[in-house]
């Protein structure tokens, strides 16, 4: 594993043999996964829940405690973005997409069939709300944040490689560009690549989901497939402009296009629900956090837990990488304690609003106004879900239309953020990666996700996916070690610094005055 490409050819050998396995044994790929995913349910449940509780009190403490004022750079340095661009480009490039694939159909679905009591009730309306915090709440974020402040100190205050592998450092030194770093990189590129081909598949399918309720072209393979390539040239050629500039102005409009969209749901929709929805499901969230934070359902078959709870926290975990390496890559110049309340508590608000809007305004109109037909339809595709739910309000096409591009330029910026954060890796921690890189990766993406959606194998490596966050639990685990040595003897240094500088001015003053004597 010698030379500096060694990660960026081994890791794309990687991919493309996971390419290979798609197209021409599909079945066994999502047989193998399906049944490691089933395996890790049953027996490594209660670890995935503890991690990612573990994850959330470390961000707290490093972000309150005596690290809080260390900044993540020079101490001269301040922020390189706006705090508005920067929260708009962390939706952007992490569950910004997801956001509007699940907006409506995941608190329908718990509504419909809630991890426990009756189903279509008016507790389970209260649980809906209440376990969607759960699983888009500050867990997720959590995850994201312990990558991205950890890298961010190594890289920017420690002068390290921008890589994974860097911030073990404190414990293993050197060792970190060698072959240690090397296969870290790799598990980390590996994780990244399945991840956004995963959720780009998604994306494609409410794409053509969308386009087939407005205008009424075919959902099938050869509108899919083209929707991926147009995709793709965009996004790579976005992400060739540079970081500064697409992705700044892509994140910029992301926003405006999600404040449109839920402001018009807010204003045509039951309003005075939606602030009421919101506020009880906060309530009940904070409440409730730790007991659902640690629910495992011992004493049943905790079939509920295992689709939704551990699914989510898993995947966020897989998600961690590419999120957390690109948060890293913007945040320069921010302290620790600015970092983690904007990073963890800022974008929860957003996703809970989103949440009220949407999924809370969809259960008003099945509970309230009797709209089963929108029940149904969540139960057969979750795809058309959004759509479906847009045909109660007025102006239901150009609220479609609005979704879709919202949709579309959310696939951009986040293909767009993990084809930059894989050439960063796979170029040993650069930056700036090459051209020809960012190219090579944004067809790989490509071309996963084009295979998983012919053969039918999303499913299947999307299990996968999730069964990699044990493995990455651990490695996250030891991370929280190891940048809270890497904290600690940063401190200590400041605090060394300190003392010289005073002792320095002491000279000074007292040759000064030696000279008037």
């Amino acid at each position: 594993m010698k030379g500096k490409k060694a990660v960026f050819y081994i890791s794309l050998a990687f991919s493309l043999f996971l390419i290979s396995l798609g197209v021409f044994i599909p079945k066994q790929v999502e047989k193998f996964s399906t049944t490691s995913l089933s395996f890790i349910y049953n027996n490594l449940g209660w670890f995935i829940l503890g991690s990612v509780f573990v994850f959330f009190a470390f961000c707290m403490y490093v972000g309150l405690s005596k690290f809080g004022h260390i900044r993540l750079g020079e101490d001269s340095d301040r922020p390189e973005y706006k705090t508005a661009t920067w929260v708009g480009m962390l939706f952007s490039a992490s569950i910004g997409i997801s956001l509007v694939f699940w907006g409506v159909a995941e608190p329908v679905s718990y509504y419909i069939d809630p991890p426990f009591g009756k189903g279509s009730s008016e507790e389970s309306a209260k649980l809906a709300m209440q376990f969607v915090y759960l699983h888009w709440g500050v867990s997720a974020w959590a995850c994201y944040a312990l990558v991205g402040v950890s890298l961010a100190f190594f890289q920017y205050r420690k002068k390290l490689p921008a890589s994974l592998s860097s911030v073990f450092y404190p414990l293993v030194g050197d060792k970190i560009r060698g072959k240690f770093g090397k296969t870290i990189d790799i598990i980390v590129i590996l994780s990244i690549v399945i991840g956004i081909a995963t959720s780009l598949g998604f994306g494609t399918l409410q794409v053509n989901s969308g386009v087939n309720v407005l205008w009424g072209l075919p959902v099938n393979f050869s509108v899919q497939i083209f929707i991926v390539l147009a995709v793709t040239l965009i996004y790579v050629g976005s992400t060739v402009s540079g970081l500064q500039g697409a992705m700044k102005h892509l994140s910029n409009l992301n926003m405006l296009l999600a404040f449109a969209l839920l402001g018009l749901i807010l204003f045509l929709g039951p309003t005075q629900s939606i602030f009421k929805i919101f506020f009880q499901g906060v309530g009940d969230y904070a409440q409730n956090f730790i007991g659902m934070s640690f629910r495992t359902e011992p004493y049943n078959d905790g079939s509920w837990i295992a689709s939704w709870t551990l699914f989510y926290f898993g995947w966020w975990i897989a998600w961690a990488p590419l999120v957390g390496s690109f948060v890293a890559r913007i945040s320069k110049g921010r302290t620790i304690k600015e970092f983690m309340m904007g990073a963890v508590f800022i974008p929860v608000v957003g996703s809970f609003f989103w949440f009220a809007v949407m999924g809370g305004s969809a259960i008003h109109l099945i509970q309230i106004d009797g709209a089963t037909e929108l029940a149904n339809a969540v139960s057969t595709d979750v795809t058309s879900a959004l759509f479906k739910f847009f045909e109660y309000f007025p102006m239901s096409a150009f609220l479609s239309i609005l979704a879709m591009v919202l949709v579309l330029v959310f696939f951009i910026t986040s293909a767009n953020s993990a084809v930059f954060v894989l050439g960063m890796i796979s170029e040993n921690g650069n930056p700036n990666p090459k051209t020809r890189t960012k190219i090579i990766w944004g067809a790989v993406i490509a071309g996963i996700s084009i295979v998983l959606i012919v053969t039918g194998g999303l499913q299947g490596l999307q299990s996968a996916l999730v069964a990699a966050a044990v493995p990455l639990s651990v490695m996250m685990l030891v991370m929280c070690y190891s940048t809270y040595k890497g904290l600690n003897n940063e401190l200590i240094l400041m605090k060394s610094s300190e003392r010289e500088g005073k002792e320095h001015v002491i000279d000074l003053e007292a040759q000064q005055t030696r000279k008037e004597a």
